[in-house]
């Protein structure tokens, strides 16, 4: 049975194209705020690419570049394969609505399980986040903090926020600039390198631990997929330091059930505008 992610983020080779050109079907399951959500999106171009490279299926380093806000409905996926190497390759990739380009991004590509192979893995200081068992955590809030209960994206995917870092649902931000949350899709369906470009982007902005509510649009998001990530319950967390000049950026750290740091990314994107 195809899980809810691949049906909404599928593509199929565009008629009378014999290379670069793939259709896909946007669908409103995937609205927040102003528009349809950014990884979501992101996955979509990178499913595209990945069809455009064959022998090497998974996005190793991604950056998108978000020109206007994409709506449900038909659009293309135009891909340049630029580098075609033995181990990785590199493409150009632009998502267009109505002759519009709404996304545009540059990706290389390999494939994670043969890097893997044979490789040492020297560890350095990143550990993964500190979170209760899931039964001890915050079912998602997003919904009844920002009166979004008809937000589509919301019903996706199911969080567990940190009791520590939800005190904005209540009228309490904390101030911290970090959200931390246990994350896994909607049908249980397994992590792999393209839903972890739509983690990425899963949680709100970490500008609701300051009070500053609402939908934030990306500007910029660079994402690194680092391996392929062990089945279950995935531990995400978005962190920033700096949100001034209408402009804020956000760490997103994504890690496996096996305690691996699979998926890594940081954006810029405007602060929050109303939600209504």
């Amino acid at each position: 049975m195809t899980s809810v992610f691949d049906a909404a983020t599928a593509v199929t080779r565009a008629d009378g194209t014999d290379h670069g050109r793939w259709d896909a079907e946007l669908t409103d399951g995937w609205l927040i705020g102003g528009g349809l959500n950014g990884g979501y999106l992101l996955a979509t171009v990178a499913r595209a690419v990945r069809e455009a490279l064959p022998g090497k299926p998974d996005p190793l380093a991604i950056s998108a570049h978000y020109l206007s806000a994409s709506r449900p409905g038909p659009a293309t996926v135009d891909v340049r394969v630029l580098r075609q190497g033995g181990t990785v390759a590199t493409a150009a990739a632009d998502l267009v609505q109505d002759g519009v380009a709404r996304i545009s991004a540059l990706a290389t590509y390999g494939d994670l399980a043969r890097l893997a192979s044979g490789a040492d893995d020297l560890h350095g200081s990143a550990t993964p986040p500190e979170l209760p068992p899931q039964e001890e955590c915050v079912p998602s809030v997003v919904s009844d903090a920002l009166g979004l209960a008809a937000a589509s994206l919301l019903h996706r995917f199911e969080m567990r926020f940190h009791p520590d870092d939800v005190g904005w649902a209540v009228g309490s931000p904390n101030r911290s600039g970090l959200l931390r949350a246990w994350f896994r899709l909607e049908d249980d369906r397994a992590p792999d390198p393209l839903s972890l470009l739509l983690v990425l982007d899963a949680l709100p902005p970490v500008t609701f631990t300051f009070g500053a509510m609402g939908w934030a649009p990306t500007i910029e998001l660079t994402a690194h997929v680092r391996a392929l990530p062990a089945p279950g319950w995935l531990r995400v967390t978005h962190a920033s330091r700096t949100m001034a000049g209408g402009l804020f950026e956000e760490d997103c750290e994504v890690w496996d059930s096996a305690g691996r740091l699979v998926a890594q990314s940081r954006q810029l994107a405007r602060m929050p505008r109303p939600t209504a």
